[in-house]
């Protein structure tokens, strides 16, 4: 993170010149900033990890709900990644599993970071063979640390969790970008 003037942004950002084409990504003469997921994680984790997450109703209009998130490592690939638990009958879910794309946004105070991605979901109605039930219940509970939750009796976290038929959900960051 970074200082401009009264406002601290991400690492890496580009101010683009009147005329740029519009395929960079942002309206000419508007400052980019382009973060990391360590700042994702760091201004999701200012407020308990408390997130918006986007998902796209079948009519293409956007569904937000709040959930909490962490970053960590994808269970696939190893490679970082914002991970959140989803009720096994929520909508977001069910829209995640027609149209595997999702945006997510923390914020704390005037900062925020948003990540927009592909969507992995593991769980015990989006079985993958390489996440058996012993590797998704560690898997949840990993998420649940990361997204700032702690619990003193893992066993009924556990139990909950399945009768809620809850599900592991991982966004691999496209993009990620603040202000």
């Amino acid at each position: 993170m970074r200082r401009i003037g009264d406002r601290t942004v991400g690492v890496a950002m580009a101010v683009l010149a009147r005329g740029t084409p519009a395929s960079a990504g942002v309206d000419s003469g508007r400052l980019a900033v382009m973060t990391e997921l360590s700042d994702f994680a760091h201004v999701a984790a200012a407020d308990a990890g408390l997130c918006v997450a986007i998902s796209t109703r079948p009519d293409g209009t956007a569904h937000a709900s709040v959930v909490n998130a962490g970053v960590l490592a994808h269970p696939l690939s190893g490679l970082p990644a914002v991970g959140l638990v989803a009720a096994g009958g929520s909508r977001k879910l069910a829209h995640w599993r027609r149209d595997a794309r999702a945006t997510l946004v923390a914020k704390s105070g005037w900062q925020w970071c948003a990540v927009e991605g592909p969507v992995d979901i593991f769980g015990p109605d989006d079985v993958h063979p390489d996440v058996d039930a012993p590797r998704l219940r560690t898997l949840l509970r990993e998420i649940f640390v990361a997204a700032g939750g702690t619990h003193t009796d893992w066993d009924e976290y556990d139990r909950v969790v399945g009768r809620e038929r809850r599900a592991a959900v991982f966004v691999t960051a496209a993009r990620a970008y603040s202000n």
